[in-house]
């Protein structure tokens, strides 16, 4: 049972929480990264007001695709703009990852030790995950 002096499960507060999640390969991972941990901030903080905003306009797109369904347009057009929405978001994905690399991983690598290789293998499955849509 959580006391006054300690966080309850599922803590608000990020950085205390030591809450794990399990990754694709099973292997147990903290929910922050050292990163965040010794920063407060996740890779993306600095750009987050940017992101939304890109996010909100990503969710437009997809919410265009329903509506030029419902309105009975053409395939060909509706692919069109389903090859946009994607390309928006893998776009999205590059952006995170590449902030991802410059905070947490290059954090990770500063610390040495075990946590650099796990963080490359996490890169590297977000990689794969991200090779495979």
């Amino acid at each position: 049972m959580p006391t006054a002096d300690s966080p309850a499960k599922g803590s608000a507060d990020p950085v205390e929480a030591t809450e794990t999640s399990v990754t694709e390969t099973g292997a147990a991972r903290p929910e922050v990264c050292s990163a965040h941990a010794a920063t407060g901030e996740h890779g993306y903080t600095k750009d987050k007001d940017a992101h939304l905003k890109r996010l909100r306009r990503i969710e437009g797109q997809v919410r265009g695709l329903q509506r030029m369904l419902e309105e009975d347009v053409y395939c060909i057009d509706v692919l069109t703009q389903v090859s946009a929405s994607t390309k928006a978001l893998q776009s999205f994905a590059l952006q995170l990852l590449e902030e991802h690399l410059r905070h947490c991983v290059a954090h990770a690598a500063t610390e040495g030790g075990e946590e650099i290789d796990a963080k490359v293998a996490e890169a590297t499955a977000a990689i794969a995950r991200l090779l495979r849509t």
